[in-house]
């Protein structure tokens, strides 16, 4: 069964996206957005701020509550290069908020800009945090393939490591808008109901939802559930491999708490944002991988790339959650944590998402290999009629509600 995936040819997903319709910049008004809803058979043209509408009532969406963080750090040498330092994962300490909240020296794993430009010693830089000036000194560890391991220092006391980033960081706007961030990324490069710090991309679905849109859920009794997956830089990663057996997808981190586990049961499902969708079907994975006794002793449970196509998974998805939960009763936990290298693609079976809402995402991506799955053929259709309708494309764009029926 695995080898009919890997013979999935990249070109086959691809489209001509014209530069001009890239949104540059957001709308002002987020929920003004157009929204093009695909009911399995029929495509129709909407605004963003109708959505509570177009939700069944007594389903479940679910958003990805990540904030995103100030990654790109930009350090001028005495010569006057210009290095810039993107801050994808923590290393040490290794987890989110441990490193974010961290007083002393810390360690992340970053990409170099115009590295050749720093072949040894540290950067330095001066900052403002307060009414006080700091000095951020940064060092490489190691490579890591073609990132590196960067340790960063500034003095310590009550600075801690997510202050530094808000005091001297750069919000990581999409390289293809093609120009630097602004003040106005700062909020608008965020969803309304990001809480938890660490991704370095946004989870664009969500930049649409406004408290207007949010209160027509509820008043609909639509129900609400949170995951946190911290997008990384990866979303970005371009396929350029013949066919997708030979693209590695990138690791992301995830968290999902007891009570939204909970709510995931026996419910009508829709995700808001490719994020949530790769979380909420890993969830499937690592329930079957715990049935299996397959988790690592030591460490947190992973879901590699192609391990959806490796066996026949007969197991019900309430049997998943279910067997997340005795997991987490046993060690006495609140919170799953899981890192996920899950890659959907065309043949894919979801078994918790049922609808989808998202942006139009770059030709050639595995965002949009996403979407071919949860539609079929369809997806090209869609495509077409969005850039022949006037539609927005990417991250600051306009989106897609779609609502496959009875798709399996």
């Amino acid at each position: 069964m695995k080898n009919d995936y890997l013979k999935i040819r990249t070109a086959d997903y691809t489209y001509e996206l014209p530069e001009e319709r890239i949104a540059k910049y957001p709308l002002t008004q987020r929920d003004n957005s157009k929204l093009l809803l695909w009911d399995g058979r029929a495509i129709t043209d909407r605004v963003f701020s109708e959505l509570p509408s177009l939700i069944e009532p007594e389903s479940l969406m679910v958003f990805n509550n990540t904030r995103v963080i100030r990654a790109r750090l930009l350090f001028r040498k005495e010569t006057g290069a210009l290095i810039e330092v993107f801050c994808l994962e923590p290393h040490n300490p290794g987890e989110f908020a441990l490193n974010l909240a961290s007083a002393g020296p810390v360690e992340w794993k970053c990409l170099i800009g115009n590295l050749k430009r720093w072949k040894q010693g540290s950067l330095q830089a001066i900052f403002t945090h307060g009414r006080s000036e700091h000095r951020l000194t940064v060092e490489r560890v190691s490579a890591e393939g073609d990132a590196f391991i960067v340790r960063f220092s500034w003095g310590g006391g009550m600075l801690f490591f997510a202050d530094v980033l808000e005091a001297m960081g750069h919000m990581p706007v999409p390289p293809y808008l093609g120009r630097a961030d602004e003040d106005s990324d700062v909020t608008s490069y965020q969803t309304l109901y990001a809480r938890i710090n660490g991704s370095v991309a946004a989870p664009t679905a969500g930049l649409h939802f406004t408290p207007a849109v949010l209160a027509g859920l509820s008043e609909r009794g639509i129900e609400r559930a949170d995951v946190t997956l911290h997008v990384s830089a990866g979303t970005f990663r371009p396929v350029k491999s013949e066919v997708i057996s030979d693209h590695m997808m990138h690791t992301e981190h995830f968290f999902v708490d007891r009570d939204t586990l909970e709510q995931l049961r026996g419910k009508k499902i829709t995700a808001v944002g490719t994020t949530t969708v790769r979380t909420l079907e890993s969830l499937y994975w690592l329930g079957l991988s715990s049935a299996a006794d397959l988790w690592p002793s030591e460490g947190i449970p992973f879901v590699s790339q192609w391990e959806p196509y490796e066996s026949e998974a007969l197991m019900e998805p309430d049997v998943a959650i279910d067997r997340l939960l005795e997991v987490m009763k046993r060690k006495g936990v609140s919170v799953l944590e899981a890192k996920t290298d899950i890659i959907i693609v065309p043949g894919y079976r979801f078994r918790f998402v049922s609808n989808m809402i998202t942006n139009f995402h770059q030709p050639g991506s595995t965002l949009l290999l996403l979407v071919a799955a949860f539609t079929g053929p369809a997806w090209r259709n869609i495509y077409d009629h969005a850039l022949s309708s006037g539609y927005r494309f990417l991250s600051y764009g306009d989106s897609m509600m779609l609502i496959p029926g009875s798709r399996q």
